[in-house]
């Protein structure tokens, strides 16, 4: 099943082409600007039963140096086949629009990525047939952006570098950072970057924080998310009563700050804290999280 990240982490680019320009600059390499773009058809089906779908497929038209094929894949994990996948979707693209194709990679972990950046040589060692060569963009290069005078200068890189940040300890940083200029942006705009980094939050502990975010800082937008937010707040007051409802956040509350400070959590920590059902508890355990040296310290002494 496709993720949430997966999916924002090339969704982005069929909203905001013109970032791919902004990426090559801070991946260091040089695209002409382009003059126009244009959404592909993604389905790279060439016979049944095979069926190839690259993420995201852009054609870029610039003025010195032509057209060319974009695809962007999302790339959640070390996969040993994607490397002869890749290989097919660039000789198709090649052999169906006659065009140069150029392959992005984006990942959420360094480890990922720096397996993806990996020149992958196809044929004999003696002679090597083609050589495949990414250009990935993940948490080890893209910008760290916590400064909302960066975010408001590029909105859209400023969302996908929070993407590819979304497990690092700055993170509490950066979301707060998007909140105080997505407070000043026109809704059209402002909505799906909301939507775009709830779902690049995924399930790591960051989803929590940004959706807190939303429902305090931005909470006069009618997005989705927001709506989302209001109605999970009715059903847990019909379904779970008020009491349990305030104790269950509290509980992530707790969770997401020891996340935030890179402090690890053990199954039997992370199943205590939501086990609990005092508020005024897991209040006391909130504050010890701020400054613990260790998980296991917030339950001292109660």
């Amino acid at each position: 099943m496709v993720s949430s990240p997966h999916e924002a982490m090339h969704r982005i680019f069929q909203e905001h082409p013109e970032l791919f320009s902004r990426v090559s600059e801070v991946l260091g390499v040089d695209f002409a600007p382009p003059t126009s773009f244009t959404v592909l058809p993604n389905d790279l089906t060439e016979t049944q039963p095979l069926e190839r779908r690259v993420d995201t497929l852009l054609r870029f038209d610039t003025e010195g140096d032509g057209s060319f094929l974009l695809a962007v894949e999302a790339q959640g994990k070390k996969d040993p086949d994607k490397p002869a996948s890749w290989a097919y979707y660039a000789s198709y693209l090649l052999t169906k629009y006659r065009l140069q194709p150029m392959l992005l990679v984006v990942c959420q972990d360094r480890s990922t990525a720096e397996w993806a950046a990996r020149p992958v040589r196809f044929g004999p060692p003696q002679w090597p047939l083609l050589t495949l060569c990414p250009l990935v963009a993940g948490p080890h290069n893209m910008p760290l952006i916590t400064s909302p005078a960066e975010v408001r200068k590029d909105l859209a890189l400023a969302t996908l570098a929070a993407i590819t940040h979304a497990t690092n300890p700055d993170i509490g940083a950066i979301l707060k950072a998007m909140t105080n200029v997505l407070r000043d942006t026109p809704a059209a705009l402002a909505n799906p970057i909301i939507e775009f980094i709830a779902q690049g939050m995924g399930k790591h502990p960051s989803a929590a924080l940004w959706r807190k975010l939303v429902a305090v800082d931005l909470s006069f937008y009618k997005s989705p998310l927001s709506e989302e937010l209001r109605d999970e707040g009715r059903a847990e007051g019909r379904a779970e009563g008020r009491a349990e409802g305030e104790a269950r956040r509290a509980a992530e509350d707790v969770l997401a700050v020891l996340a935030e400070r890179g402090v690890d959590v053990s199954e039997a920590v992370r199943e205590r804290i939501r086990g609990c059902g005092d508020v005024e508890t897991l209040g006391r355990w909130l504050r010890r999280a701020v400054t613990a040296p260790s998980a296991d310290a917030i339950f001292e002494n109660g």
